[in-house]
């Protein structure tokens, strides 16, 4: 297990009513799992149209059950943003 941090922006910030919190997870999958845990309601409509990066690096559309969490690591959930 790998601890972090998961900061959540705009949308995602509101619906988790924090702006970031720990994890302890092996995969992005896991990370989510405990962050729709923890705030069930909004967060988990907004989790599932946002993008993420890992450490800076986004995710793509790389299964989260195969992205990997190093210790010390965050995660970054970027909902959708409207305008340029």
């Amino acid at each position: 297990m790998a601890n972090g941090t998961i900061r959540y922006w705009a949308a995602a910030k509101a619906a988790a009513g924090v702006a970031e919190e720990p994890y302890e997870a092996e995969t992005l999958a896991d990370a989510l799992d405990g962050a729709r845990a923890r705030h069930p309601g909004d967060l988990v409509r907004v989790l599932q149209r946002s993008s993420f990066l890992i450490d800076g690096d986004p995710v793509g559309r790389r299964g989260h059950e195969t992205v990997r969490l190093a210790e010390g690591g965050t995660v970054e959930v970027l909902p959708p943003f409207a305008g340029g």
